[in-house]
């Protein structure tokens, strides 16, 4: 009994795409008009309650505590020892969120076991 060796299809590389844009796309919109704008942080930390207030509190938390690169840490490594598309999506996601959100050796470093995770042997032809 053979196991099959995990490949992508096409429909699943283009999620994972769009997934990785857009997951990139909110952390550089987080972390540029929401956390390092003065104005926004002053407007914050003065007692504004609005969505970007609490994404800003909610994700420094997250950044302080390296929640992003841990989660994209433990998502690659455990992809690297049974891949999985679920794992996959979860791991891009807090690996953009980590890369920009002051969480770049974990992330990184998961970014890394991703790409490794597809370094498989090709299977055996007859």
């Amino acid at each position: 009994m053979t196991k099959k060796p995990f490949r992508l299809t096409p429909y699943q590389v283009q999620f994972l795409i769009v997934v990785g844009f857009a997951s990139v796309g909110y952390a550089l919109y987080l972390r540029y008009l929401g956390i390092e704008m003065s104005t926004v942080g002053l407007a914050c930390d003065a007692g504004l309650q609005t969505m970007i207030c609490k994404a800003r509190s909610v994700s420094t938390v997250l950044f302080k505590n390296s929640v992003f690169g841990i989660v994209a840490l433990v998502a690659a490594t455990l992809n690297l020892m049974r891949p999985s598309i679920v794992l996959l999506t979860v791991g891009i996601i807090a690996a953009g969120l980590g890369i920009v959100l002051y969480n770049v050796v974990l992330a990184g470093l998961a970014i890394g076991l991703f790409i490794l995770g597809f370094a498989r042997p090709a299977p055996a032809t007859a």
